[in-house]
């Protein structure tokens, strides 16, 4: 199991820890070099990184759903993404926009009522031009 990152920014800040979820409905095109899961990711990279003053940072683990739609919760990479929130190893969820991770208002409060439990405290996107926490935070 990692440990926590506990170390401290230049400006006092704890590390946080980040986790970048991918999903697309369908497996149509994702066997080429460069797909759809691949620009979200990049997207989703960039924001965190214009964040890192904050004291962002990337999780290593790739939660990727690629051929998964989002109006089930019935999806592998989901399913670890939520249980390593309720373990405490994210601190922000970062999705290319919030229909990523559920396109169901009452799968995205359980979702939040399930984080805010825990120790994460917030689901950012870098597609708005003031991303906010979509929850906590």
């Amino acid at each position: 199991m990692a440990k926590r990152d506990t170390s401290s920014t230049a400006q006092g800040r704890s590390k946080l820890c980040c986790a970048i979820y991918t999903r697309k409905s369908s497996e149509e095109g994702l066997e080429q070099d460069f797909n759809s899961l691949d620009a979200q990711r990049e997207a989703c990279e960039a924001y965190v990184a214009s964040q890192k003053h904050e004291g962002w940072g990337i999780l290593p683990q790739m939660y990727d759903d690629g051929g998964f739609s989002g109006g089930t919760m019935e999806r592998p990479a989901l399913k670890r993404l939520l249980a390593d929130v309720a373990a405490g190893k994210i601190d922000v969820v970062v999705v290319y926009k919030v229909d990523r991770l559920t396109r169901a208002l009452s799968d995205f409060a359980k979702i939040v009522r399930s984080s805010t439990s825990g120790k994460s405290r917030s689901c950012r996107s870098p597609r708005r031009s003031t991303p906010r926490p979509a929850w906590g935070g």
